[in-house]
């Protein structure tokens, strides 16, 4: 018996049981108008993704979409785990019009649940085949099953103003060392090691130098990803790929990442990594941060955000973090800006059950043209924001405090329709030069604190971005990111592939932890132990799907 098969079983029984188990369908049911008055349609969407939001219908926004396409949404959000609903749905085909699979959607493709969209898109989606672009050959499934079946859930264009973090290191500690120059490892270890050596404690709690989180999938985040950037390689999640052969292999094999994992061993050795680094969950992670008392970190800025605010709170804002572009040496060139062409991993599709196809290509068509994408985004003019003289959107004062309230979202319906639905990036302008995305540049500088611009003004930039090589000095890959190919489940590959994330994650903390010179061995055990599961083969696998991708994408099938 298969783990799905396992799983869809338990689950199952547990239907019976358990009340709402399909879902979070927060919508008030009031709002949504029977199917068989059929002015507004209804069409019933599933996204397999749990929120902290109430969906809602009522909204000024909806109400407009429901205008102008006849069409208004009745959607569930995953409840829990997003598999054993999944496979209730296929194994009953109770699914809704509308799904967002997230990543089980090849399951719903490959069971022919998926309608193929190429012909409605043709015929009914000039607004659609405009937002994608030259990226709407991107949304293709295989290159031996070339349609289009779902609508790519990624902002096309999108900008990226700021950094994403990765080495990151107290505004208090570059202040206090005279805004030294962090460009390696051993500077941002040295840095570490002056400020704990002068300040062992902080606030009458011990200082830790460096803290990583290890917990669940955030080990890849802190402690196995940061191996790409400081040796100049893409995040292309498990996988490096060679720019010029585009041969795959596991990461964690590539000799020169040996030695950055080196340097977490001799940290560890020196008392500069934080002992607890992988058995704390992430709440102590966090609560650990907001103590101040953490010099560094390697994480994600997304993942800490709630740090700044909770710092703030206690008047410790220059306990907050900055990004550096730090490498193994002087050699490498930190990839944090590594371009990333738009890649359509996931998306919405139209099911099989869907009673009318047309509706609802229309109905996101709508949601694609320039209108839709001002509504969406910006709201209703003269409620939600303002026109100049020149014609400009703006916001008042008021309009600009309404959008700061938490459930300005399902009240207003702005942003509802943004992932995981088709969308403009940040940056991307309309026919009049204005963004389809209300966010500017200067919106990011003006929430730095201002400590936080006194150190940026210290190191001559305005953003953490500006301190990182450009995107200009890197080559676009053809493939799109590695971490957004998915093997087949089930596959021998990927349960190769999972047999070696438990070597590597055992191995890999052991070898950090071991002594110095106990390193090299528990690493070429790990090498060992790779090759004896098979990861070769793995590796094979991938690099036929990474070849084939670039062959989809590159080749001369015709977009209608």
């Amino acid at each position: 018996m298969t783990k799905e098969i396992a799983l869809f079983l338990l689950f199952f029984s547990l239907i019976f049981l358990i009340p709402g188990c399909r879902g979070n369908r927060e919508q008030d049911k009031d709002e949504i108008p029977d199917k068989k008055r059929n002015n507004p349609a209804v069409l019933t969407l599933f996204i397999a993704e749990k929120t902290s939001f109430k969906w809602s219908s009522g909204n000024p926004v909806t109400k407009k979409i429901a205008e102008k396409t006849g069409i208004i949404l009745d959607v569930e959000y995953a409840k829990g785990t997003r598999l054993p609903e999944i496979l209730i749905m296929l194994a009953d085909r109770t699914y809704p019009d509308l799904i967002y699979a997230k990543g089980a959607q090849n399951k719903f493709i490959d069971a022919g649940v998926f309608l193929p969209l190429d012909d409605l898109i043709e015929t009914h989606g000039p607004n659609i085949k405009k937002l994608y672009g030259k990226y709407l050959k991107k949304l293709r499934y295989s290159l031996d099953n070339p349609s289009i079946y779902f609508l790519g859930s990624f902002p096309i264009n999108d900008q990226d103003w700021d950094s994403e973090g990765g080495f990151m290191l107290q505004l208090e500690v570059v202040k206090e060392l005279g805004y030294p120059r962090l460009k390696t490892l051993e500077d941002f270890e040295n840095a570490i090691r002056q400020y704990k050596q002068k300040y062992p404690e902080i606030n009458g709690n011990p200082t830790i130098g460096l803290s990583l989180i290890a917990d669940d999938w955030l080990f890849l985040i802190s402690v196995t990803n940061p191996a790409f950037y400081s040796t100049g390689a893409p995040d292309d999640g498990e996988f490096y790929v060679d720019p010029v052969t585009y041969r795959a292999i596991l990461h964690h094999r590539r000799p020169v990442e040996r030695e950055y994992f080196r340097w977490l061993n001799h940290m560890n050795a020196e008392g500069l990594l934080d002992p607890e680094s992988f058995i704390q969950t992430y709440d102590q992670y966090i609560t650990k941060l907001s103590s101040g008392r953490v010099l560094a970190i390697i994480d994600q800025v997304w993942n800490i955000q709630q740090i700044e605010t909770k710092l703030g709170k206690k008047d410790m804002i220059n306990r907050f973090y900055g990004s550096f572009p730090i490498t193994l040496s002087r050699e490498y060139k930190h990839s944090l800006n590594y371009p990333v062409a738009y890649t359509s991993r996931w998306g919405i599709g139209i099911t099989d059950k869907c009673v009318d196809p047309v509706a609802a290509i229309k109905f996101f068509d709508y949601l694609c043209s320039d209108e839709g994408q001002i509504l969406t985004h910006w709201g209703i003019e003269g409620i939600h924001y303002s026109i100049d003289g020149n014609g400009k959107r703006f916001f008042t004062p008021r309009q600009m405090h309404l959008r700061e309230e938490s459930d300005y979202k399902t009240k207003t319906g702005i942003n509802l329709y943004s992932y995981p639905f088709p969308e403009y990036g940040r940056g991307v302008q309309d026919s009049t030069g204005q963004f389809f995305v209300p966010a500017w540049k200067e919106d990011i500088r003006n929430g730095y604190s201002p400590f936080e611009k006194d150190v940026l003004n210290a190191y001559g930039v305005e953003y953490w971005k500006d301190l990182f090589p450009p995107e200009e000095e890197f080559t676009v890959r053809p493939y799109g990111v590695a971490w957004q190919i998915d093997l087949p489940a089930q596959s021998e590959a990927q349960l190769i592939k999972d047999q070696c994330g438990k070597i590597t994650r055992k191995r890999i903390i052991r070898a950090i932890l071991a002594s110095p010179g106990d390193f090299d061995a528990v690493w070429d055990t790990m090498l060992k132990e790779l090759i004896e599961a098979g990861v070769e083969k793995l590796e094979e696998e991938f690099t036929k799907m990474i070849r084939e991708r670039i062959e989809l994408w590159g080749s001369t099938l015709l977009i209608k």
